[in-house]
């Protein structure tokens, strides 16, 4: 390697690994993109009674496993029973041991988000009032330790892999179709398509482990494999791998094929390529759409195509940034990448940045939602050092394009040179017979002849300028790419946002405005006395869900004969509107789609019959809507 090369290299090495590490450093444990928007009983609350269970609300649909929703007693004893359930939307509950006393609680959850990254948490809530308590929060975040640190850089090597794999094949079909026969550029696509082959099968190893446990030995653990396989997240990395295997076969015919037909064989062969080619990396490109930021939210339909745009514009760009520099430092002295092909790229990398610009700014606008998120969320300020990286590298990028314009091609200057020089001298002779010496020489002869073009192919000064430019491109282009992991595994502004504004309205109090209605009782008979407790979710008017636990008064949940329950308006003399609700369990029932027509201050109304004679009707007002 030419001595002026080698510490260029070397630096473009140490500034990848000391970037990705304080950036992978910087992202572990990676941030949550649902959040958690209310609960029932609150933080850090007191309620008089033990709940019969305990009710979550996240910003979004989350995944669930038995042990999502955990309630530990002051020792730090479980006492949640059963599996947590979906209550509505985005609200899930576990129910909890009856008869539970005093003392401070302490909640902890660990689901996964819709768009595949894990979130976890704990709070703390009292009955009757608060106690020491031994359980620990700290080290409840999920995504973090070992590994979490393997699978952050699992993620980048994906992404750098895609990129120097679709925009390492793009640049030599549509800008330097010599390029094939060069090594060097052979190698750096293999690479690439080796770098994410490697890093798909290593994600879905690690996804099990990552999304639950967070525990190294629990890697190969195959029924967390299994359990991943059945996701949306494992669904896309498998479907990586098939992709890959497609891609395998472009890279063996582009490379093995290629420069070995004529002309109009390259013709066809070229089209065929590119058109097969943008079908794989389209699909390559989808796997990651179909299970991050684009696949949730808001215009999730529009989001996920403009996104693959969006990675094939930049794989486009960087990807053959890579390229163009590998085939400048490293090509051939008589294969040496052509004026012609520096030209077209920069033509291709124009509008790559122009696409980045257009896709950007939508989805920028999708996930941040208003002006004041680029400062006060997380997410606005990575996106913000995104764009002045991203900024930084397109006015590298136009010194690139002055050098580009002033640039000639080596073979000419050598055509050239040869007219201005004298005759080249007789060949040395050897004695007949001596073969062994005449190929010693052949061999001095051909290695003084191509350090010969590639001293005169670096003499020129723009051809040097350019690929310094090309080199500090890279090196900006290699910060960004991991800005842009991170970036993925951070909460979108909007989200933050939203659960930001959700935890600080009234309505957070029961989680998401859902009422919840404690009325005594006392049928009269033998063991008549209880408590009805009344879920109210959401609390407006429409469609409503009502859950109704029935407990004495030592907290045990218990059956009675009969239950139902009746809504009254009598400002609007609307009512009595009867609910019989199903039996779920014992002392609980439910009854789903209860419309409530109008927002109002409603009486509930509440019949128990605890025997054959014994029964009473109790009500309490609630305001819905």
């Amino acid at each position: 390697m030419n001595r002026t090369i080698a510490p260029r290299v070397r630096t473009l090495v140490l500034l990848l690994v000391a970037a990705l590490g304080a950036l992978l450093a910087a992202a572990a444990p990676a941030s949550a993109h649902a959040a958690l928007t209310g609960s029932d009983p609150q933080q850090g609350t007191v309620v008089k009674q033990a709940p019969a269970r305990v009710s979550l609300t996240f910003s979004e649909q989350v995944a669930l496993n038995d042990d999502s929703l955990r309630v530990l007693d002051p020792k730090g004893e479980r006492v949640d029973d059963g599996k947590p359930s979906e209550v509505s939307g985005t609200t899930y509950a576990v129910a909890l041991h009856s008869g539970l006393p005093d003392g401070t609680y302490t909640v902890t959850y660990q689901v996964v988000s819709a768009d595949s990254h894990p979130v976890s948490g704990a709070y703390t809530f009292s009955i009757g009032a608060p106690s020491k308590t031994t359980v620990s929060t700290a080290g409840q975040a999920a995504g973090g330790g070992v590994v979490g640190g393997l699978y952050g850089f699992g993620r980048y090597v994906s992404y750098a892999g895609f990129i120097v794999l679709t925009g390492g094949a793009a640049f030599v079909l549509a800008c330097w179709r010599r390029g094939t026969g060069v090594t060097a550029v052979q190698r750096l696509i293999v690479s690439g398509w080796v770098a994410l082959t490697a890093a798909t099968l290593g994600l879905l190893l690690l996804r099990g482990a990552y999304t639950t446990t967070g525990k190294a030995g629990d890697i190969l653990d195959l029924d967390l494999l299994g359990q991943v396989l059945q996701t949306k997240t494992g669904a896309a990395l498998v479907s990586r791998l098939l992709l890959l295997a497609a891609a395998a076969l472009f890279v063996a015919v582009l490379f093995g094929a290629y420069d070995k037909r004529d002309e109009d064989e390259q013709r066809d062969l070229t089209f065929g390529l590119a058109l097969g080619g943008t079908v794989v990396a389209a699909g390559l490109a989808a796997s990651w759409a179909m299970a991050e930021h684009a696949s949730v939210g808001l215009q999730a339909a529009l989001a996920m195509p403009v996104d693959v745009v969006h990675l094939l514009a930049v794989a486009a760009w960087l990807g053959g940034l890579a390229t163009l520099l590998v085939s400048l430092y490293f090509a051939p002295a008589d294969t040496p990448v052509e004026a012609a092909a520096v030209r077209r790229f920069s033509t291709v990398a124009l509008g790559s940045v122009t696409t980045l610009a257009a896709t950007g700014v939508y989805q920028s606008w999708r996930q941040l939602g208003s002006w004041s998120a680029f400062t006060d969320t997380g997410y606005g300020q990575l996106l913000l050092v995104k764009i002045g990286l991203v900024a930084l590298l397109v006015g590298i990028a136009w010194i690139s394009r002055r050098w580009t314009g002033r640039l000639t091609d080596p073979a000419v200057r050598r055509v050239k040179k040869k007219e201005r020089e004298p005759a080249a001298r007789e060949p040395v002779t050897t004695p007949a017979g001596d073969s062994r010496r005449a190929a010693e020489l052949a061999r001095q002869r051909a290695a003084m002849d191509t350090a010969r073009r590639k001293q005169q192919r670096d003499a020129d000064p723009n051809r040097f300028g350019l690929r310094r430019s090309v080199l500090a491109e890279a090196a900006v282009a290699v910060v960004l790419l991991a800005v842009t992991t991170v970036l993925t595994s951070t909460e979108p502004g909007r989200t933050e946002e939203a659960a930001r504004a959700a935890t600080s309205s009234p309505a957070a109090v029961t989680g998401t405005g859902a009422v919840t209605l404690d009325i005594p009782f006392d049928t009269g008979g033998k063991d008549g006395k209880g408590v009805v407790s009344i879920d109210v979710d959401p609390a407006r008017t429409g469609a409503n869900e009502l859950h109704i636990y029935v407990t004495r008064p030592d907290g045990r949940a218990f059956d009675v004969p009969e239950l139902k329950l009746a809504f009254t308006l009598t400002a609007k003399d609307i009512g009595p509107l009867p609910v019989v609700p199903d039996h779920i369990t014992t002392g609980h029932w439910s009854a789903d789609g209860v419309q409530i027509p109008m927002a109002g201050d409603w009486q509930v109304a509440v019949t128990v019959r605890t025997s054959d004679i014994d029964q009473v009707t109790v009500s309490k007002n609630a305001q819905i809507g």
